[in-house]
């Protein structure tokens, strides 16, 4: 028999009745059709499928559903559409296949969340094990200071979790 799990995505109550050992993230696009959360490694390796639990940015492949049960889960599309981090990734032109830049935004939001002026090295090191196959870092890294210099509010506690912003 299958237990039903809440939690809150994107600012809205959700509910599934995967099972308990369900990646976050196959519920996530499965289930509630978000896709900008992504699959990369399977193994928390490389930050592609960063989301936010409870405000800290975890790896969605790897963490069960069933200890999102009563948390707040934020992806991609909770971001506020005028985010200073997606503005920054136009201005500075991140992307390149943009595979994982999902994965890099949510990390990136953690840090400008807990220090809004961030140096070089506190870049680096909580960026850390967010990996991109394009190579871009150095760009990410300007893309993330250029964003610091904003004070736009980073989430937007309307958006549903269809990926719609309100």
């Amino acid at each position: 028999m299958k237990t039903m799990i809440e939690f809150t995505l994107n600012g809205k109550k959700v509910q599934t009745d995967a099972a308990s050992d369900t990646p976050l993230v196959w519920v996530i696009r499965d289930e509630f059709g978000l896709k900008g959360t992504k699959f990369g490694c399977g193994v928390a390796m490389c930050g592609v499928c960063t989301v936010h639990i409870d405000g800290n940015a975890i790896r969605s492949c790897s963490y069960p559903v069933s200890l999102a049960k009563g948390k707040d889960v934020n992806t991609i599309e909770s971001l506020n559409n005028e985010h200073p981090l997606q503005s920054a990734w136009v201005e500075e032109q991140v992307p390149q296949c943009g595979y994982c830049q999902s994965g890099q935004i949510m990390q990136a939001a953690t840090l400008l969340d807990k220090n809004p002026n961030p140096s070089d090295e506190d870049i680096v090191n909580h960026m850390n094990g967010n990996y991109c196959r394009c190579m871009a870092y150095t760009r990410i890294k300007k893309a993330i200071k250029r964003a610091a210099t904003s004070s736009v509010q980073y989430f937007d506690p309307n958006a549903t979790s269809e990926g719609e912003n309100a």
